[in-house]
């Protein structure tokens, strides 16, 4: 029997047991993931009902048992009730059940939809498993898409990145998506680990899937982005304006807030062009931005831009926008709401980061000068026309009269968002005109990373005694990387329906003992399959032993020096 993986709560004992009698029962190929579902328009994440549907037969279990099944395009109505019960109804208001437990719905053969709900101006359908959680209190549910990070993914590549970009840019798309939806996080809520929004990242399901996006997630399967044995935080925005910048000098720590924040190594400036020098002066910055020199994101309509206030203009900007990022904690001194804003004087930058970009600026006033940390908080300020600013890469020009009064302001940027690791646009232009593959776009954006499967652990623990991995394998190049911390003799890994053992060697290197085997020889170019056990691991071993492992597909790789 097949069931679930006993961390993801989906297709329990007696769903499997219902479902294997229907014959759909299957095993996951990769990880299943909680998705939380927004309203049209992303309004809410919570509901008190909602029509579902299959465009097969679709099953109704309450929590553990399967209660009833309908045929295709049948509208099933699920209204939470005050005792905290869920009636399910057909169209024409007959009740079919009332569920105490979780709801789950299941289209085996078809996929899973939500009656007028739209993603990119279309019906939205869902590949997996529909459950409705309810929120603390019983008040409301959430509608969850539990779905297998693979399938996931064809959902969300093409609606975060133009398929116009390219197969190469594509995949790399893929695999930053694929790190960001793996790496451990805090959670909004209980009930899912992200949302289909760009709170998370825009997934719109299996009705906005494309060819050219579906291969690119194809031909990346299980590639993940490391560094250090860690998936590395794969940040990503749509245009860096010819720069990156360090990761430390665009964003607080999530949990102390303290700005700037720790350093990531794979997370540092470069510039497209290497002979760039670093803009952390105002001359620099404004040399730079005033002009289009030669850059990978070049195509990007946000690659340089401008804006322009008059004092007034910008005055009634700040009003409005001071009390909101002083919530932040990082405008000082504070501007609560209904304070007065005195006559502005000049906007002022304290510090740049290697881009370019703010880390400090002054809002200077007549009487008063309010410091602004934060890139994020800077592009929310300073707002024009009531939009924020494309990025915080930008030089100002104070314009004043002959008496020193200000009575304007100019703005000359460059990138849109963070400017953080992987440019899209940049990637974009590295896969259709410079022709480089997907490897070297991350590689110039993520400083040096490797690319390899998830690391994963193998235990006498009984649910880490094996694990099976699913892969694609590029350049038919693959290196098994171990950590033997515990002294493992031996590793046994069955290779695309082979079995091959590994010796592990005893000697001590630092405080880990380290094992490479290149098993490029054993691996087809394209999908692979590895399940990976040891014999010393057994259900009846009571010595505490354990191996870390990934395997290396494209390997660590520092050049950058692409122009």
């Amino acid at each position: 029997m097949n069931a679930f993986p006993a961390n993801v709560p989906a297709a329990t004992l007696q769903i499997a047991q219902e479902a294997e009698m229907r014959n759909i029962a299957k095993t996951p190929a990769s990880e299943v993931i909680r998705v939380g579902i927004g309203s049209n328009g992303f309004a809410t994440w919570v509901y008190k009902n909602i029509s579902i549907f299959g465009t097969a037969e679709i099953l109704i279990c309450d929590g553990d048992m399967v209660v009833a099944n309908f045929p295709a395009n049948t509208n099933l109505n699920f209204k939470l009730n005050d005792d905290g019960t869920i009636t399910v109804t057909e169209e024409d208001g007959t009740v079919i059940t009332q569920i105490s437990n979780t709801v789950r719905v299941l289209c085996p053969n078809g996929l899973l939809g939500v009656k007028d709900l739209k993603r990119a101006g279309k019906q939205a359908l869902y590949h997996g498993v529909f459950e409705l959680v309810k929120t603390k209190n019983n008040e409301y549910f959430n509608l969850v898409n539990l779905i297998e990070v693979e399938d996931y993914l064809k959902g969300v590549v093409p609606n975060e990145m133009p398929v116009h970009f390219g197969l190469e840019a594509l995949k790399a798309q893929s695999v930053s998506a694929r790190n960001y939806v793996l790496s451990p996080r805090s959670k909004s809520s209980p009930n899912y680990d992200v949302v289909d929004s760009v709170a998370s990242q825009v997934y719109f399901g299996a009705n906005t899937e494309k060819p050219l996006a579906t291969k690119a997630v194809e031909e990346t399967e299980g590639i993940v982005a490391l560094y250090d044995w860690e998936l590395i935080l794969a940040q990503y925005s749509s245009t860096a304006g010819g720069y990156t910048e360090n990761y430390s000098n665009a964003f607080s720590d999530p949990t102390t807030k303290e700005f700037p924040s720790k350093e990531k190594p794979y997370l540092t400036a470069k510039p497209d062009i290497l002979s760039q020098t670093p803009l952390n002066t105002e001359e620099a910055a404004a040399a730079y931005y005033k002009s289009r020199p030669d850059a990978y994101d070049i195509r990007s309509s946000y690659f340089r831009w401008t804006r322009e206030w008059t004092a007034d203009e910008l005055k009634k900007a700040l009003q409005s926008t001071l009390a909101a990022q002083s919530a932040t904690g990082f405008v000082k001194p504070a501007f609560k709401k209904g304070d007065t804003l005195d006559n502005l004087v000049e906007l002022k930058v304290i510090r740049r980061g290697d881009s370019g970009k703010i880390i400090e600026m002054e809002v200077v006033t007549k009487n008063q000068t309010y410091k602004v940390y934060k890139e994020l908080v800077v592009r929310r300020l300073i707002t024009k026309d009531g939009k924020a600013l494309p990025s915080a890469n930008v030089v100002f020009e104070n314009e004043k009269d002959e008496n020193g009064n200000l009575v304007g302001v100019k703005a000359f940027g460059g990138g849109f968002g963070h400017g953080v690791g992987m440019s899209q646009y940049g990637a974009g232009f590295m896969a259709t005109e410079l022709k480089l593959p997907f490897d070297k776009i991350l590689k110039h954006y993520y400083t040096g990373i490797s690319l390899t499967t998830k690391p994963v652990i193998i235990s006498t623990d009984v649910s880490q005694i094996s694990v099976t991995q699913h892969f694609y394998a590029p350049k038919k190049h693959a290196k098994l990387v171990i950590d033997n911390k515990f002294g493992v003799d031996m590793l046994m890994a069955e290779i695309n329906g082979k079995e091959h053992i590994f010796e592990l060697p005893k000697e001590l290197i630092g405080h880990k003992r380290f094992a490479e085997f290149d098993i490029s020889k054993f691996i087809k170019e394209g999908k692979n399959t590895i399940k990976f056990t040891s014999p010393e691991f057994t259900e009846n071993s009571y010595a505490q032993k354990a191996l870390r492992l990934y395997v290396e597909l494209v390997g660590k790789d520092d050049r950058s020096d692409i122009w």
